[in-house]
């Protein structure tokens, strides 16, 4: 068979009918395997990486192919690639992996034998003759695509105890070489061609970066002195957090692996722990800072912080917290899909903050949007913001991925927290972390010199209870675990006209909880009434400080967190500072999990009731959670299923990740019309071709809701889909606000709606 068009085959079409602007297949196969190559050089496998993007397209090598090119149907050219692959290294398993990429560069990586959901499996793939049930190749392109006899090994130190894990991770990270190789290159194309420009790059040094966080402290504790003034006690609270972000930098010398933070809230563990990842990068040659925050509802706090630290360096920060998915648009609807491809990011800032959902599910998935940036994980220093609420369900695997992360991909791992979970083996962990580093100075010492608080259990207390306390403390927090309780509290404090109550929860949207928690620092800071009662949000890195804080019962962890909105500048004494911790009336009853955690810290409180926020007691809590909980720690049994893939290699890679899920309940943004900023962007929106930056802006005014409940407000027509023309059914807005409350944001009466959503965790 000759070659078409003069021996010259194509990747991609261009305008032109002399085909001048076209992309030749060979320029791109050679492009995409040389990119590839350069990404996966950060873990050893430049060569794997390089023939894996040759081959990708090779099916693209026929005279259908090219028919498709003009105008005609859809031809399967990932198979052919896959198969050549395969019958060349599969005997040294290799094969296996590139064919495994090569197959699924565009419907995602598929399970290797069994079942697929709507997805061929590998096997399948595999067993497709060419001529009959795909396109024969052109003999052209033995000549344009000069493969090796052999290929070396992948670089890795299997894991004793899940060495196949550590071979699907491996195939994970080719592919994410192999897809963001070819993502980029078709971009370059198509922007050449259109004579459009898309930046990337040119991001500042970490060096740079690490000069400016240096200078911008220096000038927080000069301030921060001048502020102190007489208080003696805020200049040495001040002079501690200085001592131990002093100390933790000075560790950045070790050997990178495997560290934890551990400091007490109030310690300055942010800049601290940045600044230790960044010495830290700069003395091992690593490449970028990946802040992983549990909770999307502090992430704009955290981001913030880091980009009024680097902000004369220009855009050194990247916010990934998208809650757009672009695997759910229709599949017809390809320039939808694309338009999403574009605005997605890859994760090549310098530093990154992201949260723990879209950090850790992308290390098991299987899609090709959200492994694209998983190579650029390698060489990184991951901070883990508060690591106790990795979920226990899936800590067996998270933790597998923390040790593959540091032992093949040159990784240094920091658990940062006030309360460290117990997963190293050290403390009894079964296969836990090993050789886990302490950067701070001396966390009992730490926890003894910040006690804030005197925590006590304080029995059941009904809410007429709780309201009689509101009422009789005029600056207190109360903290439940139900959404429906939140409200109910504040109708009834306030209907007795209590003077400055407020109430928190996730159905507010951020800019909303912003202005309220504005309102709130003001009173406390003048010492005006102010009772705030809200969910477990509160929380989660909030900067407030209350002279009285009540919590429902919960998981010592959560204890900890609400402590410290109490006495947090460490103005009072820790005896006059109560943290009580109460049971709630039987109707509020807690759901199974939170109702576990809770059983654990009552028999934990009964043998440090002396001092339950103690290291001791952590520790002793995280044990006792965790030997509970026994295989229930992997409850959707994702070891077992790399495990039994065994010598074959058939990763079910699509069912790990869709069992995979941090949150089971699938949740989705609704834009709210909050004020005439959001009015603005919403409107853009309806126009936008690319989205990228106009959702970052928007992500202040959306609050997430479950699918029920969107589809719910859909057929009552009280929400309308956005640009449904460019971007399919992927962004929605409610329609005027009369659902929402502007005490407690979204308000929806509907039973089963409040019953899904009446918790926070």
């Amino acid at each position: 068979m000759n070659g078409i068009l003069g021996g010259l085959y194509y990747a991609h079409s261009g305008a032109r009918s002399d085909h001048a602007d076209w992309q030749s297949l060979q320029n791109h196969e050679y492009k995409v395997g040389e990119m590839a190559a350069a990404f996966a050089a950060a873990f050893g496998a430049e060569e794997i990486a390089r023939y894996t993007g040759q081959l990708h397209d090779l099916g693209k090598y026929s005279p259908e192919f090219n028919a498709r090119l003009h105008g005609g149907s859809s031809v399967d050219h990932a198979t052919a690639g896959a198969k050549i692959a395969f019958e060349r290294w599969g005997k040294i398993a290799i094969g296996k992996l590139m064919a495994f990429c090569i197959a699924g560069h565009h419907v995602g990586l598929a399970n290797g034998a069994g079942e697929g959901d709507n997805r061929s499996t590998l096997k399948q793939r595999l067993a497709l003759q060419f001529g009959t049930d795909i396109p024969a190749l052109d003999g052209v392109w033995q000549q344009e695509i000069k493969l090796p006899e052999t290929l070396p090994v992948p670089p890795l130190k299997a894991d004793a105890h899940h060495p196949y894990f550590s071979y699907a991770f491996f195939t994970r990270m080719l592919y994410s070489c192999l897809v963001d190789a070819d993502y980029l290159d078709t971009e370059a194309f198509y922007a050449a061609i259109e004579g459009t420009t898309i930046e990337r790059g040119g991001y500042p040094a970490l060096s740079d970066l690490q000069t400016q966080l240096r200078r911008y402290l220096a000038g927080l504790c000069e301030n921060a002195a001048q502020q102190s003034g007489a208080d003696s006690a805020h200049a040495a609270l001040n002079r501690l957090r200085r001592e131990i972000l002093d100390h933790a930098t000075a560790q950045a010398a070790e050997a990178p692996g495997l560290f934890r933070l551990t400091v007490p809230t109030g310690g300055g563990k942010t800049f601290t722990s940045m600044s230790f990842a960044l010495e830290h990068a700069r003395q091992h040659d690593l490449r970028r800072i990946i802040y992983v925050i549990p909770f999307t509802s502090i992430i704009e706090q955290n981001a913030a912080a880091f980009h009024a630290a680097f902000a004369p360096l220009g855009a050194a920060v990247l916010e990934h917290h998208s809650t757009f998915d672009d695997s759910k648009l229709q599949k017809q609807d390809q320039s939808s899909k694309d338009k999403l491809r574009r605005a997605s990011e890859n994760w090549d800032a310098p530093v990154v903050v992201t949260t723990a959902v879209q950090f850790f599910e992308s290390l098991f998935a299987d899609r090709s949007a959200r492994c694209r940036k998983l190579h650029n994980i390698a060489g990184s220093v991951i901070i883990l913001d508060e690591a106790q609420m990795l979920p226990p369900n899936l800590l067996l695997p998270i933790v597998q991925a923390i040790k593959e992360l540091a032992q093949n991909y040159h990784c240094s791992v920091v658990l940062c927290t006030a309360t460290q979970p117990a997963v190293q083996a050290a403390d009894g962990f079964y296969r836990g972390l090993e050789n886990v580093r302490e950067i701070a100075p001396e966390p009992e010492a730490l926890f003894a010199q910040l006690r804030r608080t005197t925590v006590q259990h304080i029995g059941k207390q009904a809410d007429a209870d709780l309201l009689a306390k509101l009422g009789e403390y005029p600056q207190m927090l109360v903290i439940v675990n139900n959404r429906r309780q939140a409200r109910s509290l504040y109708d009834a404090a306030a209907k007795q006209g209590l003077d400055g109550v407020f109430h928190l929860s996730t159905l507010m949207c951020a800019a909303h909880r912003r202005q309220t928690l504005e309102s709130i620092r003001a009173r406390l800071k003048n010492g005006a009434p102010c009772r705030v009662i809200a969910t477990s949000l509160i929380e989660a890195g909030v900067d407030v400080d209350f002279p009285l804080v009540m919590r429902a019962e919960a998981g010592l962890d959560s204890v900890a967190q609400a402590a410290g909105r109490c006495n947090r500048e460490g103005k009072q004494a820790a005896e006059n500072s109560h943290v009580w911790i109460f049971a709630p009336e039987e109707s509020w009853q807690n759901p199974p999990e939170l109702a576990f955690q809770a059983e654990v810290m009552r028999v934990i409180a009964r043998h440090h009731a002396d001092d339950l926020l103690s290291t001791a007691a952590i520790t002793a809590y995280f044990r006792e959670l965790y030997t509970l909980k026994g295989r229930d720690l992997d409850k959707e049994n994702i070891l077992q299923k790399h495990s039994n893939a065994k010598t074959s290699l058939d990763f079910p890679f699509q069912t790990i990740a869709d069992k995979f899920r941090m949150i089971k309940s699938p949740m989705l943004p609704l834009l709210i019309p909050f004020n005439s900023e959001a009015e603005k962007l919403i409107e853009a929106l309806r126009h936008a071709d690319h989205i990228g930056g106009l959702l970052r802006e928007l992500q202040p005014y959306t609050v997430q809701i479950p699918e029920k409940a969107l589809a719910a407000l859909y057929t009552g027509g009280r929400i309308e889909p956005i640009n449904e023309q460019n971007f399919g059914r992927q962004f929605y807005t409610l329609i005027g606000l009369d659902l929402y409350d502007e005490v407690a944001g979204l308000s929806w009466e509907d039973v089963g709606f409040l019953k899904e959503e009446s918790l926070v965790f």
